[in-house]
């Protein structure tokens, strides 16, 4: 199911394309959607969807739906199980994303390029936002490949499917299913011929920081936080949410069962002490539960903290 979610970010990807026609369609037969499993910790599968379809427009908003009754498990009735209880008979997942064309303007034939692409997916009636590095291929003047650049990671909490895999492990009788699983795809897009002038584009101005970071760096290196934090408000995972971070007192956020350590402290995270805490976390903060070791690179830190003044 995660690997649903990665459609969308594919296929906001090749909105980027420097002179797209008016329309640019999913070519299914050339595509493919994969994600992976363990089970019982040391079997390893490998599920696919079958049927994909899609299209991205000239303003550059993609849309692809999966046809979750196509789900290929390799074997029947696990197939039909996850469709009933882990999609619920959703029949299709509707991925959707706007992408800013300008990204890879001027990407020639034979060239490549990799992208930020962020996205939604929508599976009965759960959203979830999704944001990856994709890599695109300019194959002909009609013909755009998107991949995944990296590894992507999805949990089944952030779909509304942990229920549905619960059941699948009762019915099996397994003692343990992945909650986190790893997805790859490769998507083929034609275009209908009909060529549209390339839409001029405007400079972006970078908005003015307490910090000399990098924010579209910074976005990279919050990869490593995602795991644990989100950027939602009121919306704690393993760590707390770090919305609107600076200028908050350590370990005040609503909802999330702080250490001692961090709920004694006396601190208020600006650059400074935000720079001090994500080199060493233990040593700047001795009895702390985190887990991360640290960034160990100054513009790491810079750039991330750049990125969490922005999305503020």
């Amino acid at each position: 199911m995660k690997l649903l979610l990665k459609a969308v970010t594919i296929a906001s990807t090749i909105v980027a394309a420097p002179v797209l026609a008016d329309n640019w369609a999913l070519d299914s037969d050339n595509s493919h959607l994969a994600y992976g499993t363990i089970k019982k910790n040391s079997v390893g599968e490998v599920n696919s969807f079958t049927k994909l379809s899609g299209h991205v427009t000239q303003n550059g908003h993609a849309e692809i739906e999966i046809d979750l009754s196509t789900v290929e498990t390799n074997i029947d009735i696990r197939n039909e199980r996850m469709i009933e209880f882990v999609f619920r008979n959703a029949g299709t997942a509707t991925l959707k994303a706007d992408f800013d064309m300008a990204e890879v303007s001027g990407l020639a034939v034979g060239k490549t390029t990799t992208v930020d692409a962020a996205s939604v997916l929508t599976l009965a009636g759960t959203e979830i936002a999704f944001d990856t590095e994709m890599f695109v291929a300019r194959l002909s003047e009609t013909s755009v490949l998107v991949s995944t650049n990296d590894m992507v990671f999805l949990n089944t909490e952030d779909a509304g499917v942990n229920a549905g895999v619960d059941k699948l492990m009762d019915l099996a009788n397994l003692p343990g299913i992945t909650r986190t699983v790893p997805i790859t795809a490769r998507l083929v897009f034609h275009s209908d011929g009909k060529q549209a002038a390339a839409q001029p584009t405007t400079p972006t101005s970078v908005s003015a920081t307490s910090v000399s970071g990098d924010a579209k760096a910074g976005k990279k290196v919050f990869r490593k936080c995602s795991a644990c934090h989100k950027l939602d408000e009121g919306r704690n995972g393993v760590g707390p949410s770090l919305h609107a971070v600076f200028g908050k007192s350590a370990g005040q956020v609503e909802g999330f069962r702080y250490s001692e350590a961090l709920q004694n402290a006396d601190i208020v995270w600006t650059p400074e002490s935000l720079t001090a805490f994500l080199a060493d976390p233990k040593a700047f903060l001795p009895g702390n539960r985190m887990q991360f070791p640290g960034l160990k690179k100054e513009d790491d830190i810079l750039n991330l903290m750049a990125y969490l003044q922005q999305e503020d």
